[in-house]
Formats: C-alpha cells, sequence, structure tokens
C-alpha cells in the first residue's frame, strides 16, 4: 500500500550510514570495507596498499572517516524499532572520524603482524570527488534517547579480524 502527499505512517526513519563495516561484506567487491581489503591484502601480500593524500592538509593515510561496526548499526535499528516515534532522518556512524592508517595500523595488530603500508596514488577517475574528512553528527539520535556507546575502532577491527575474517566465518 503506498501513501498519498497527504498521508504516511505513523512513524518512519530514513538513515545514513557512514563507512560501515563488519562480519558479511564479502559480496560487496570492490565496495568492501577497508578492512576486509587489507585483511586480505595482507593475507596474500604481507602488505596494505592505502591511497597517497593529495590534498595538502593532509598526511599519506590520514584521511579521516568515520567507521561504524555494523553491530552498532544493528543495535540502533533495534533501538528505533521499538522505540517508534520521533520520525526523522538520523545519521548512523560512530560520531568519531578516524585515519585511514588507524584502521590498517589495528587491522595488523589484530592479526598480529608487522606493520607495513605502501602509498599509492589516488585513481584519477576519483581524484577529484575524493573525501578527505567524513564525521556523523550523533546529536540527533542521542536527543531521542540512544545512550548506547558505539565499538571502539580498536575493538571493531580485533573482533571482525580474528572472530570472522580469520575464521572465515560466513552467515
Amino acid at each position: 500500500m503506498g501513501y498519498s502527499a497527504k498521508e504516511k505512517p505513523y512513524f518512519w526513519v530514513g538513515l545514513k550510514f557512514f563507512n560501515v563495516y563488519g562480519p558479511n561484506e564479502y559480496h560487496k567487491g570492490r565496495m568492501a570495507s577497508v578492512i576486509f581489503h587489507a585483511h586480505n591484502q595482507l593475507k596474500e601480500k604481507g602488505i596494505v596498499k592505502l591511497f597517497r593524500s593529495h590534498n595538502p592538509k593532509y598526511k599519506d593515510g590520514e584521511q579521516l572517516r568515520d567507521f561504524v561496526y555494523v553491530k552498532d548499526v544493528v543495535e540502533v535499528c533495534y533501538f528505533l524499532l521499538h522505540h517508534r516515534k520521533d520520525s526523522g532522518i538520523y545519521n548512523l556512524g560512530s560520531g568519531r572520524a578516524r585515519t585511514f592508517y588507524d584502521l590498517v595500523k589495528n587491522t595488523f595488530l589484530a592479526e598480529d603482524k608487522p606493520l607495513n603500508v605502501e602509498f599509492i596514488d589516488t585513481p584519477i577517475d576519483i581524484r577529484e570527488k575524493y573525501q578527505y574528512f567524513t564525521e556523523a553528527t550523533m546529536d540527533k539520535l542521542k536527543s531521542i534517547g540512544y545512550v548506547q556507546p558505539f565499538t571502539t575502532l580498536e575493538e571493531g577491527v580485533k573482533d571482525y579480524v580474528q572472530n570472522y575474517l580469520s575464521e572465515k566465518k560466513y552467515y
């Protein structure tokens, strides 16, 4: 059943997902998270490649993203499913931008391997549109009562790598 312009459901929510990572993204190919690709590069070649910065404001590997663990995404969705008021559009990230270098460094730590990173040029076809900083403002979600802390990058990467990627657990 569709809704006319004058009608709307009693509750609705739209979510703007930031950089979600976690179990079962193997099917996403090129669009899978940097952790997924870093794990595979590390296993195959012992080195991880990151994009070099082409912006003088950022050093190589210090491009920032708001990485959010998929388990936190599920918790927020569960909260909204049961909250059922305060319709609106909400950001869904951790609320804290971290560098790609931090992400890869934690992948190596979770694998118990020495850090080995190579910087490569950002492909020309995406270089002009490349984002150097993303961070979700989480105030709106918190204002409706969501108080659960988000998984730190260190905890999330460790869990994902050690309990899913290294174990080849897919479901």
